[in-house]
């Protein structure tokens, strides 16, 4: 299934991508796309559902982001072999954490806005992973049944503010706008293999970023077990996978960095696309 949220911001409708292309309300069986609508139980009362007698959604309405309420949206850093090597970074023995703050959260097309004293903005497509079922201390042999499906990220970033201003690195991800996820969760039965998924990202046309998540260092699976044995994971909370080469920041000899008026488009094989246009902060 294919989940998303759709209406202006704040007034999003929990919905449902249709076969047939049309988007269908589910604001008469869910309260929304998260929580409780993301365990086993609650996807599968809408797997049961017969689609194509709900009431149909505007297919140009705004999407939303596709879960609602995260309460934790977690990142892990270098996660891809090819990317560590363009950064010039080793290979990390363990997944490295770091948090995004909720309040970045935006939806797939909404527009990104460039934070105040920006000096490097970024970019990072990057597969998330959606919980759907608490996890705490898991084993790597059952963490994907803690998995309730997939979505796209991009996982905008502030070079200056992560590596230059002292600190961790969550003060270079957290600006406003820096988190559009969606355009929808895929549930986990429909993406067969998580490790084998091609994903993209140009900027203004230029394909910056063309990798797959065949680089990954450490997989979803391994992901969900480890970060499970540092804090209990709640359907809902988001986990943001690490990106393949071709940030502004890798790019020799001169990085590139997000202007305003800058179209960043993205897309991971089978999750959907995103676009956002980049604008300058104004108070």
């Amino acid at each position: 299934m294919k989940l998303l949220r759709v209406g202006a911001k704040g007034a999003e409708k929990p919905a449902i991508l249709a076969e047939d292309g049309t988007i269908r309300d589910l604001s008469g069986i869910v309260g929304d796309i998260g929580g409780e609508t993301l365990t086993p139980e609650g996807l599968a009362k809408i797997r049961a559902l017969d689609i194509g007698v709900l009431p149909k959604l505007d297919v140009n309405d705004r999407i939303g982001p596709c879960v609602a309420n995260v309460g934790k949206f977690i990142c892990i850093g270098l996660n891809y072999a090819d990317h560590a090597a363009e950064t010039g970074a080793a290979i990390p023995a363990e997944p490295i954490i770091f948090m995004k703050a909720t309040s970045a959260i935006i939806g797939p097309n909404d527009d990104v806005i460039i934070p105040k004293n920006s000096i490097k903005p970024d970019w990072e497509v990057e597969l998330g992973i959606i919980i759907g079922k608490e996890a705490r201390y898991v084993e790597e042999a059952d963490a994907m049944d803690h998995v309730a499906g997939y979505c796209v990220v991009n996982d905008v970033s502030e070079r200056h503010f992560q590596t230059e201003r002292g600190g961790t690195w969550d003060k270079g991800k957290g600006s406003d706008t820096f988190g559009p996820i969606g355009p929808w969760m895929v549930t986990r039965d429909e993406v067969a293999d998580p490790q084998n998924l091609s994903m993209w990202l140009e900027v203004d046309g230029h394909r910056y970023q063309n990798g797959s998540t065949k680089t990954m260092i450490f997989g979803v699976a391994t992901v969900v077990a480890y970060v499970s044995q540092f804090m209990s994971l709640q359907p809902g909370d988001i986990i943001s996978t690490g990106t393949p080469p071709g940030v502004g920041m890798g790019i020799k000899p001169n990085p590139v960095w997000l202007k305003p008026g800058n179209v960043m488009r993205l897309g991971i094989e089978g999750l959907g696309e995103q676009r956002q246009l980049t604008k300058a902060y104004s108070a």
